[in-house]
């Protein structure tokens, strides 16, 4: 089940992406059946029954959000986080470290982003921007330098993770960031191949130059639209 759930999720966020209210209902309808599936095999194979699934839920959010729930004050949504991880360490026994829970199975980037949160968490952050521009420039030093195939995946693996770092600082979210430049990219492409299809030519059959050409004048028809 894992693949489809991971599918589904992934569809239900491209639904979201497009901001159509009724393909957002529909993906949402497909993510949730997908839950009540593996809820119905659970319960057939004498695992747990839903009323367990809600009660879970709802009691780690009462337990996690004392300032909602219970009687601790928390006036800002940092002192909100703090509780909340506080919390959360002492019901894994305050001995797992801060990246603890963190699913492996996240995409890269938001993995990355998640963790950095947690360590900046608990102060293992740069003071300011300058710090993290300048690691980023480091690394890219680095990778130019980088001698054997291992060394440049290393080196590549680590500027990434450093442009990640620089996303978290200016409140970007670097896994949507580089969606979306994903999807400007094949809207462009598509542009691209349909413009020179109307041309009576092919991608392959133009040279550096006058791609360069199509390439701009699909920036210029995406703007203008």
């Amino acid at each position: 089940m894992k693949r489809y759930v991971m599918e589904e999720c992934f569809e239900l966020i491209d639904a979201m992406e497009s901001d159509e209210p009724r393909e957002i209902a529909e993906e949402i309808g497909d993510v949730a059946f997908n839950l009540a599936f593996q809820i119905q095999m659970a319960k057939e194979n004498g695992e747990f029954e839903e009323s367990e699934v809600f009660a879970t839920v709802v009691e780690k959010l009462t337990r996690r959000h004392p300032h909602v729930f219970g009687d601790v004050e928390a006036s800002t949504s940092d002192e909100v986080l703090t509780n909340w991880r506080q919390i959360k360490k002492a019901e894994h026994g305050g001995n797992k470290g801060s990246l603890a829970g963190v699913p492996m199975s996240m995409p890269a980037l938001a993995h990355a982003q998640t963790i950095q949160d947690r360590a900046a968490g608990v102060g293992f952050d740069w003071e300011d921007p300058e710090g993290v521009l300048a690691k980023v420039t480091e690394e890219l030093g680095e990778l130019a330098e980088a001698e054997t195939p291992q060394d440049g995946e290393a080196e590549f693996g680590d500027l990434l993770f450093s442009m990640v770092n620089a996303a978290r600082w200016m409140g970007i979210d670097a896994e949507s960031a580089l969606r979306g430049t994903g999807k400007r990219f094949r809207q462009r492409f598509g542009s691209m191949e349909q413009m020179a299809d109307e041309d009576g030519t092919t991608l392959a059959e133009l040279d550096l130059e006058a791609k360069e050409a199509l390439w701009q004048r699909a920036k210029r028809a995406a703007r203008a639209e």
